[in-house]
């Protein structure tokens, strides 16, 4: 009974301590980055869009997306604007949920006070609920990079974000964060 509980003993101790050492990589990692641009597949539904985005914290993000009316999401920090060549949409950054997604303090604060979970053996990551948003952000599990984040659209639909080809840190031009015009 002795060895059974000193391998268990054991046992708990390792996983406590991988799972503080994902922890603390993943923040290390999310600490140094100011800037991103990846490429991107959204799901929402039965319907995936593709498209690049660059985020620049806190709270900036400009995404185009392809062969879908040349819509594009932008934020300044402070609003967000969802136009096509048929629709404009401004929301405040504060009622959706890059309020949180794009606030790399916010995201380190999360991760250091919350549980990380893993799926298949090659992704972590953390569920976020906070002012009826309820979001999951995942991290690779092997370089701890961010892979993606799953959350609630502004029209209650499930919109899945996963992230390729990302670059850290790159030069980019401050303009595109501009909001645009309601045409």
């Amino acid at each position: 009974m002795k060895i059974i509980l000193f391998f268990f003993t054991i046992f708990f101790f390792i996983q406590t301590t991988v799972k503080a050492s994902n922890k603390e990589n993943i923040v290390k990692k999310l600490s140094t980055i100011n800037n991103l641009s990846f490429n991107f597949i959204q799901t929402i539904g039965e319907k995936d869009e593709e498209g690049e985005c660059v985020i620049k914290y806190p709270k900036k993000i400009f995404c185009k997306y392809k062969k879908r009316n040349n819509k594009i999401i932008v934020s300044n920090g402070n609003s967000l604007v969802i136009k096509s060549k048929k629709q404009y949409y401004r929301y405040p950054i504060k009622t959706t949920p890059f309020e949180y997604l794009l606030d790399k303090k916010f995201l380190i604060e999360k991760i250091n006070s919350s549980e990380l979970n893993e799926i298949e053996n090659k992704y972590l990551f953390i569920q976020i609920v906070e002012n009826n948003n309820n979001i999951n952000v995942f991290f690779n599990k092997k370089n701890f990079t961010l892979v993606g984040w799953q959350v609630e659209d502004v029209y209650q639909n499930l919109s899945v974000t996963y992230i390729f080809d990302t670059s850290i840190n790159k030069n980019i031009d401050e303009k595109i964060f501009r909001l645009p015009l309601n045409d």
